[in-house]
C-alpha cells in the first residue's frame, strides 16, 4: 500500500525542523547548561560550550565576532580615555569586548571561567594589549577588590541561574575602584516595576524572578535586579532599556564615589 504523500511531506517537514533546531546555537547552549546545571554545576557548561566550539561541533550564541553594539555606543558618547587606568572585563569570552576597552587605552584585564574561551581569546588577538586570564567571577582573586576604574560586565550575570545572581552582582561590583565605573549590559525581563521605584535589595531582586525559570539561559534581569547593583557608594547614573529585533536590553552605568 503507497505511503499517502501528504504524510510523507509532513513528517519530512518535521524532520528538517528537528534537524534544525538540534542545530540551534540558543537550543544547545541550553542543553549544555541544563546537563550542567543536573550536575549541580552552575558554571561548568561553559567550558563545555567553549570546547565545543573550538572543535567545530558547536556555536557561542553570543559571540558575534565584533564588540557589543551597546558597548560601541557607550565608547562612542562617553570617549572614555583609559590612559593610564585600569578596566576588567567581566566574562570576556573571545575577546571581542576587551579588544575595543583596550584600544581605548585602558590597562585591560579580561577574564572568563573558561579555558578554552581564554585560549580562543589569545588564538583572535595575537600581540594584544589585553590580558586574557581564566578566573572565577563567584571567586575572584582577593587582588582584584576595588582595584578596575571600568568594569565592563555583558551577559554574565544573567547567564547564570537566578540563586546565583545575587552573589555574581556582588562580586561584580566589588571590582569597581573609588571613582570608577560599571558598565552592565543585559537582556530586560518584562518590565512590572514603576521606573521611579527604589532600588531593592540583593534578596528581593531573588525573589523578584520571572516565570520562565526553567526556560535559560539566559535569565533576563528584572529592573529590581539591574537596580541591585547599586551600593551605598555605587550610584546608578543613567539607566537606559533599548529595543532589538527580539528582546529588550538594559544598559546601565554606575559611579562609585
Amino acid at each position: 500500500m503507497a505511503e499517502d504523500p501528504d504524510v510523507v511531506s509532513r513528517q519530512t517537514e518535521d524532520a528538517d525542523v528537528a534537524s534544525r533546531r538540534a542545530d540551534d546555537p540558543d537550543v544547545v547552549s541550553r542543553r549544555l547548561a541544563r546537563e550542567s546545571l543536573d550536575r549541580d554545576d552552575a558554571t561548568g557548561w561553559f567550558e563545555n560550550l567553549y570546547a565545543a566550539a573550538a572543535d567545530g561541533e558547536a556555536v557561542v550564541p553570543w559571540d558575534r565576532g565584533t564588540a557589543h553594539q551597546l558597548l560601541v555606543d557607550w565608547i562612542d558618547e562617553a570617549q572614555p580615555d583609559g590612559t593610564g587606568k585600569t578596566a576588567v572585563v567581566v566574562g570576556a569570552g573571545t575577546g571581542w569586548d576587551a579588544e575595543l576597552v583596550a584600544d581605548r587605552g585602558y590597562d585591560t584585564t579580561a577574564f572568563d571561567i573558561s579555558p578554552s574561551a581564554i585560549e580562543t581569546a589569545r588564538r583572535n588577538h595575537p600581540g594584544s594589549r589585553a590580558h586574557y586570564l581564566v578566573a572565577d567571577l563567584l571567586n575572584p582573586p582577593a587582588d582584584w577588590h576595588q582595584a578596575f576604574d571600568l568594569v565592563v560586565e555583558i551577559y554574565t550575570v544573567q547567564a547564570l541561574p537566578r540563586p546565583l545572581q545575587p552573589t555574581a552582582i556582588h562580586q561584580v561590583t566589588t571590582l569597581v575602584a573609588p571613582g570608577g565605573t560599571l558598565l552592565v549590559i543585559a537582556a530586560a525581563a518584562p518590565d512590572t516595576t514603576s521606573p521611579t521605584a527604589a532600588p531593592s535589595t540583593h534578596a528581593e531582586a531573588q525573589s523578584d524572578a520571572v516565570s520562565d525559570e526553567a526556560q535559560g539561559p539566559p535569565w533576563p534581569l528584572s529592573r529590581a535586579t539591574i537596580q541591585s547593583f547599586s551600593t551605598p557608594d555605587l550610584h546608578l547614573i543613567q539607566l537606559d532599556r533599548t529595543p532589538s529585533p527580539t528582546i529588550l536590553r538594559w544598559r546601565a552605568e554606575y559611579l562609585r564615589d
